[in-house]
């Protein structure tokens, strides 16, 4: 086999200055991870979700995303992640977040904002080879949502099994599986303590159909985003991998051995397998922001903030 290279990237969420809040910063981090992927020119690059900054509110985010990653070399395949389609689904409240915050039920994924970004991105989930390399993609907001769109996932997924085994098969969801164990209990949202871990994670009973899934179909690795700092975990033979962003860190305490630097996963391919690496941001920025963080409640978003006053009270909700 002649060795080839594709690229994961996360969480780019770059936002756009017709919103009323935006970070030029996590532009220009981007752009940054995007001169590197550039000279490193892989076969292919993957973006493991979280392309917007409130791609879920804005479509124009979405097709502002859309036609950043048309100017790019190389193929170019997407999920969608929370920030793009609505959070995951929970059917009791969480933790309080005060009142300009949004509430976890408000949050919930809709039918409307996962059609919204199919329409501008295509399918979403997907799968297809390349050079010996199986890749599935899947928009996993819709799990355990009860939605249309999660009974439409499990009969494609029901297809995949039935497909020849890969050499290798690579897949990728935005929010990782679990934290801390495939076994994990699902966390509780409206305990204080847990409600990060629950956040980040896929909760039962999808998360053992999705495992059930990826032993079926020979899954070698399994690479998620969404939680801002990358971590890896082996179990039963598969590697998960948690992505980097290129936007910014958090969640930084959560494992000893978790890394908050900004960046992306560059993956080798040979005979010997698929190998990894880090490669970090060269240059990182902190420029002038405004607008709220978290989840705005509709009344707290305001768009006389915004920079680009032509065009945002056109946007405005």
């Amino acid at each position: 086999m002649t060795p080839w290279i594709f690229i994961v990237a996360a969480d780019l969420q770059p936002g756009s200055p017709k919103s009323y809040r935006f970070n030029p910063s996590w532009i220009h981090n981007w752009r940054e991870a995007r001169a590197q992927i550039l000279e490193i020119n892989p076969d292919l690059l993957l973006i493991a979700g979280d392309l917007t900054r409130d791609g879920s509110i804005h479509r124009f985010e979405l097709e502002e995303a859309k036609a950043e990653i048309d100017t790019l070399p190389f193929p170019v395949h997407v999920i969608a992640g929370n920030m793009d389609t609505g959070n995951k689904h929970t059917r009791v409240e969480g933790r309080y977040r005060g009142p300009d915050q949004c509430t976890d039920l408000e949050l919930n994924v809709t039918s409307v904002q996962l059609q919204q970004f199919a329409e501008v991105f295509g399918p979403l989930w997907w799968s297809f080879e390349h050079k010996g390399v199986r890749f599935s993609g899947i928009t996993d907001m819709v799990i355990n949502s009860g939605l249309p769109e999660e009974e439409a996932f499990w009969q494609w997924a029901d297809e995949q099994r039935r497909l020849p085994t890969a050499r290798h098969h690579v897949w990728m969801t935005h929010s990782p599986l679990f934290v801390e164990h495939p076994e994990e209990p699902t966390w509780k949202l409206n305990d204080p303590i847990n409600y990060n871990n629950w956040y980040f994670a896929i909760d039962q009973p999808g998360r053992g159909r999705l495992l059930d899934l990826f032993k079926a179909t020979g899954t070698e690795l399994v690479v998620s985003g969404h939680v801002h700092c990358r971590k890896a975990f082996e179990f039963d033979g598969i590697r998960y991998q948690i992505a980097p962003a290129t936007s910014f860190a958090q969640w930084a305490k959560r494992w000893p051995d978790g890394d908050p630097t900004l960046g992306f996963l560059r993956y080798d391919v040979s005979n010997s397998g698929i190998a990894e690496t880090f490669i970090p941001l060269r240059k990182t920025y902190q420029i002038e922001a405004y607008g709220p963080y978290g989840h705005p409640a509709p009344h707290a978003r305001d768009y006389s903030l915004a920079w680009d006053k032509t065009t945002a009270q056109e946007h405005k909700e």
